[in-house]
């Protein structure tokens, strides 16, 4: 693994994570190729600004629960082939279920091209710190539609608050939002804007 990234849980103390790819809970129903552990990886850069944003999140009672971070491209390859299969129904009704799969990217959900193999993107949501039960957020990681697009309509008050909260935590920590993605979040000042890596994601024994 390059110097310049490392497992965010190791400088980010008292993060959660759920690294959605390495399971089969993601749009393409099992785990992607380039997910070899149930890890989050990150530069360095984007985990100093989440020790930040997770005091910022801790000042309003919430933390932070990652679902994605730096993604090899191997990874976004393998979305692009899982595009060009049949749809076998098996997870449309939950992540893409008013579109065609193909359309993930004409929709800008999936590109060919990702911010996360970047290194410094991230898929995250909040927790209430008090219970540790998630923030309701008005529909989940991944669900490709446009209730998922900041300024949704048809959110709760609650909804759209910590929709809102987690966007000003954020914010405050030096990422810029993607409006068509709630969770999705990049660091302002990425330190590898031109740069797609491909090292794949594994345990600290057996880093790339």
């Amino acid at each position: 693994m390059n110097r310049d990234f490392a497992f965010v849980d190791e400088l980010v103390p008292g993060i959660r994570w759920d690294a959605k790819y390495a399971t089969w809970d993601n749009f393409t129903g099992k785990p992607v190729e380039g997910y070899a552990a149930n890890r989050i990886v990150g530069t360095r850069s984007v985990c100093e600004a989440l020790r930040t944003a997770r005091a910022n999140a801790a000042e309003l009672g919430f933390g932070l629960l990652l679902w994605d971070g730096y993604r090899p491209q191997r990874a976004v390859d393998s979305f692009t082939r899982w595009a060009q299969r049949p749809e076998d129904g098996r997870t449309k009704p939950r992540h893409y279920p008013n579109i065609d799969r193909d359309a993930i990217f004409e929709r800008g959900y999936v590109a060919t091209k990702s911010g996360h193999s970047r290194g410094s993107t991230v898929d995250l949501t909040l927790f209430h710190l008090d219970s540790g039960d998630l923030a309701a957020m008005g529909g989940g990681h991944d669900l490709m539609d446009a209730v998922s697009h900041h300024g949704a309509r048809g959110l709760t008050r609650v909804e759209s608050g910590n929709r809102n909260r987690l966007r000003a935590v954020m914010e405050a920590s030096g990422f810029l939002p993607y409006d068509t993605e709630w969770w999705h979040y990049t660091l302002r000042d990425e330190p590898y804007p031109d740069t797609y890596f491909d090292f794949p994601i594994g345990q600290p024994g057996g880093r790339a």
